[in-house]
């Protein structure tokens, strides 16, 4: 196509040329015949040269603006937090909400290693305490265990044992319910991301506002206070 539109430029070009010596009538072998055609020659090339320029330019102002109407992906933006937490609000240009992804991250993930460090020292004590080997006795070194009387009471023995039991369960179940939240935030990242990139594109007038009013009404000749609210979109 392009190499037709040259050929259809330079037989138009051709032709002015004679059509313009023949106006002139000029003699091909004078020298003012010369520089008349050079002369234009001269302005024919730079003529066709100018209309490629115009050509290229409207190419590149349709590309650029072909550019200007991509639209912001969502499906980016979920993938990119899906990826890497915080990297999809990166995307959507929300960059204040990063340190709250990995505040929330970092807050549940220490928690995690809090009730778990806990959950293994009260496992560790129970088995000592269970176990016939008197070398085991780390349950000594716990808060409250000089309260009771492990040598010489039953039922201080028996009351120590259960509550190394409850607090296994409590540490374990706090762990395993912090693992749920940590999968749930992920998620939640992961559709904050997605909703704003949604919105983003989103045109909101900058004629939203809110009215308020007291008003009066009456019921059964009743008068009756009221507020009135409206908004405009």
């Amino acid at each position: 196509m392009k190499i037709k539109n040259k050929a259809k430029r330079f037989f138009h070009n051709l032709t002015y040329f004679l059509f313009l010596r023949k106006i002139y009538r000029v003699n091909a072998g004078s020298l003012t015949s010369k520089i008349v055609v050079v002369l234009t020659l001269i302005f024919l090339c730079f003529g066709a040269y100018a209309q490629n320029i115009e050509m290229d330019t409207t190419r590149t102002v349709k590309v650029d603006e072909e550019k200007m109407e991509v639209k912001h992906s969502p499906t980016k933006a979920t993938i990119y937090s899906a990826i890497l937490p915080g990297l999809g609000q990166a995307y959507n240009k929300k960059y204040w909400k990063i340190p709250l992804v990995y505040a929330g991250l970092g807050t549940i993930g220490y928690f995690i290693h809090w009730n778990n460090d806990n959950y293994q020292i009260m496992k560790q004590a129970y088995s000592d305490f269970t176990d016939d080997d008197p070398g085991t006795n780390s349950y000594l070194d716990l808060d409250g265990a000089q309260y009771y009387d492990l040598e010489n009471n039953a039922t201080h023995r028996a009351n120590f044992k259960t509550n190394l039991t409850r607090q296994q369960d409590y540490y374990r179940r706090n762990r395993d319910l912090l693992f749920i939240s940590i999968i749930g935030f992920y998620g939640l990242n992961i559709i904050d991301a997605s909703v704003d990139a949604h919105f983003f594109d989103f045109d909101i007038s900058e004629d939203l506002t809110m009215n308020w009013q007291p008003s009066m009404n009456y019921f059964n000749n009743q008068p009756v206070y009221s507020l009135n609210v409206s908004f405009n979109f």
